[in-house]
C-alpha cells in the first residue's frame, strides 16, 4: 500500500496501527523489507503493513499525515526514514511532530547499503567465476575505505534501472532480492543502528 492509498483509508484505519514507518519511495520499502526479514521474518511482516511510501524526501507530509491520525489523544507513534540526499550531515529535519522520529541515513542514499558484492551475487544468483560484479566495483567504486568517500557515492544512479551495474549485467538490479540476499554480518551499521529502532517500534525481539 502506498502513501496515496492509505491517506484514502482515512484515519479510522490508520488508528489501527501504533507504530508508522514512513519511507521516500517503493524501492526504499523492499530494501527495507528484505533487511528486516533477514533479521526476522515477524520484523518484515510488520513492516510491511506499516509501511506508508511518501514519494520523496518529504519530512513535512510525514508528519501532516502522523498529526491526521488522531492529534494529542492518538496512541501512535512513528518513524521516518529519509536518504541525506544533498543535505550536508544526517542530522534530522527540522519537523516537530510529536510520536514521530525521524532516521536519516549518514550515506547519501539507501541504496548505498546494499554495496556489498558478495550480497549482489547471491542476490542476481551470479556464478562464482563470473566477474562482472568485481570489475563494477573497481570502475566505481571508492577504493578508499574511508567512510567519507561512500557518504558522497551517487549509489541511486549507479543501482538504477539504466545504472553502470545494470549495463554491466545486461540487466536491471532488483534492489530488493540483493536485500533480502545480505547476511546480517554484512550490515552496515547504520543498517543494524535502523534495526534495532524498529524491532523496538514494533516490540519485536
Amino acid at each position: 500500500m502506498d502513501f496515496a492509498e492509505s491517506s484514502q483509508l482515512g484515519t479510522a484505519r490508520s488508528r489501527g496501527d501504533p507504530f508508522i514507518v514512513y519511507v521516500e519511495g517503493p524501492s526504499d520499502r523492499e530494501i527495507l523489507r528484505g533487511w528486516a526479514g533477514r533479521v526476522s521474518p515477524a520484523l518484515g511482516r510488520a513492516l510491511d503493513r506499516a509501511a506508508r511510501i511518501l514519494g520523496g524526501r518529504q519530512p513535512e507530509r510525514a508528519a501532516a499525515h502522523f498529526r491526521g491520525l488522531g492529534g494529542a489523544s492518538r496512541t501512535a507513534r512513528g518513524l521516518c526514514v529519509l536518504d541525506r540526499d544533498g543535505e550536508a550531515d544526517s542530522a534530522p529535519p527540522s519537523v516537530d511532530e510529536s510520536g514521530l522520529e525521524f532516521f536519516t541515513w549518514s550515506r547519501r542514499h539507501i541504496e548505498s547499503y546494499l554495496l556489498v558484492p558478495d550480497a549482489i551475487r547471491r542476490g542476481l544468483r551470479l556464478p562464482g567465476h563470473d566477474q562482472r560484479v568485481a570489475r563494477f566495483f573497481e570502475a566505481h567504486l571508492p577504493r578508499s575505505p574511508d567512510e567519507s568517500a561512500f557518504q558522497k557515492l551517487d549509489a541511486k544512479r549507479l543501482l538504477g534501472r539504466e545504472g553502470a551495474l545494470a549495463r554491466a549485467l545486461g540487466r536491471p538490479v532488483t534492489l530488493g532480492r540483493v536485500a533480502r540476499a545480505m547476511q546480517v554480518s554484512e550490515f552496515h551499521p547504520d543498517v543494524q543502528s535502523l534495526i534495532e529502532r524498529l524491532r523496538a517500534g514494533f516490540g519485536v525481539l
